[in-house]
């Protein structure tokens, strides 16, 4: 850095490696000289010290550099992370990929690279992007599209010998009283006038009959094809509201590994929830369309996001602030619904953090310690392929997957 603690390397071409990927992932330098700004604002300076040195070849300093981001991105809650922060690690995450390709470790270079994405800021999301470009097209000119031990399949299948034994896993009163509505190709005047306006949840049929998804995503050898080398976030354990929840980074193949194997589900359910997969993975995106529906109200989409794991897998009692549109591509699942203005009497968990999720059990109800739960009335639906569930703000929901099952939710907001 200068005496004024601005970047020197403003100006600087970045250095060319003996097999030129790295030269081709390192950021514009217009870029990192305002993102060294940032940073230094905030006090890195050893930061901006060691980014400096990473776009000048020295790969230690990169590697040194992602630590230090990395630290910064674990200091506290994830909410309350510094955004430039968030750029800085996507930053360092183009250089260390970039040494790790010339290096032919492809691998660790498209993790490393997946992590930018999942953790990274949206400055260098299109370099992100762009690199995962060069590391895949790299990778098919070596050793890809070799066999990873997924063996071929269809994904979402229920044997019907054991489905009176998953409805039987169901909340106790599941299925027997109000049933969620269903309408068979509805369209958008409806919806806004008997659903949205209302506020009501309905069940859609016939709406994405048109997705490839439908017929695609249950080839368990396209989706390794894919996406198998691409790093994702799973959660592990029951769900989130459990002790022994966890969550670890894995690879696509990995998850697929575990989805399909009756040991591992029962051991440790891994679960692919809630994750923008198809920010990471183009060819899956192509795959799938924004419903009409979620433009109603002049809505603007927040977030696409994939659900993805075997039979058994739950999403506890909680609402989202968001309109969402929940498509079931492949399997089935249960979902109840509880209105929102019941909600004191659905126990809200009083941290910050948990607020939006009950503490009510739904697969193990407590009435001593949850009296008012008793009797509440709810409507309750089985989301089968093809079809979409609307879920209105602040609706609490429960969700069991009955089979293996992809799910992808749209939430939009007006």
């Amino acid at each position: 850095m200068d005496e004024q603690g601005g970047a020197t390397w403003m100006n600087r071409e970045p250095p060319r490696g003996s097999a030129g990927v790295a030269a081709a992932l390192s950021p514009a330098a217009e870029k990192t000289a305002a993102l060294a700004e940032k940073i230094t604002a905030e006090g890195g300076f050893a930061f901006v010290g060691s980014l400096e040195k990473a776009a000048g070849g020295d790969r230690a300093a990169a590697e040194a550099a992602r630590e230090m981001a990395w630290e910064q991105l674990h200091a506290g809650p994830w909410h309350s992370v510094v955004p430039a922060w968030r750029d800085a690690y996507a930053a360092t995450c183009l250089y260390a990929a970039g040494f790790h390709a010339d290096d032919g470790d492809l691998p660790e270079a498209l993790k490393i690279l997946d992590l930018g994405l999942i953790m990274g800021g949206l400055l260098l999301r299109e370099d992100l992007e762009r690199g995962v470009e060069i590391v895949l097209e790299r990778s098919k000119g070596g050793s890809g599209g070799e066999d990873r031990g997924v063996c071929a399949g269809i994904l979402g299948g229920i044997d019907r010998g054991n489905e009176s034994e998953v409805l039987r896993d169901l909340p106790p009163g599941s299925l027997t009283s109000n049933m969620v509505g269903r309408q068979f190709s509805l369209s958008m005047e409806r919806f806004i006038c008997d659903y949205f306006q209302r506020g009501c949840p309905v069940v859609m049929v016939g709406s994405i009959d048109h997705w490839p998804a439908l017929t695609k995503w249950k080839d368990l050898r396209y989706l390794e094809q894919v996406a198998g080398d691409r790093t994702v976030p799973v959660e592990v354990g029951k769900n989130y509201l459990c002790d022994e929840w966890k969550q670890e980074l894995i690879t696509f193949s990995e998850f697929l590994k575990r989805t399909i194997s009756p040991e591992s589900c029962k051991t440790d359910m891994t679960y692919l929830a809630q994750h923008p997969l198809f920010d990471q993975v183009q060819e899956l995106r192509n795959d799938i369309m924004v419903p009409d529906y979620c433009f109603t109200g002049g809505g603007e989409i927040q977030s696409i996001n994939a659900w993805f794991g075997p039979a058994g897998t739950v999403t506890p009692l909680h609402h989202d602030p968001h309109h969402n549109l929940l498509a079931q591509v492949v399997g089935k699942k249960y979902v109840r619904l509880y209105p929102a203005s019941i909600s004191a009497e659905l126990y809200p968990h009083t941290e910050t953090m948990l607020y939006n999720s009950s503490q009510v059990d739904l697969d193990s109800v407590d009435l001593e310690k949850f009296p008012k739960f008793e009797g509440l009335e709810f409507v309750d639906c089985i989301l089968a392929e093809g079809e979409m569930l609307y879920i209105p703000p602040l609706w609490w929901h429960y969700v069991r997957s009955l089979t293996p099952s992809f799910s992808v939710s749209f939430w939009w907001a007006t």
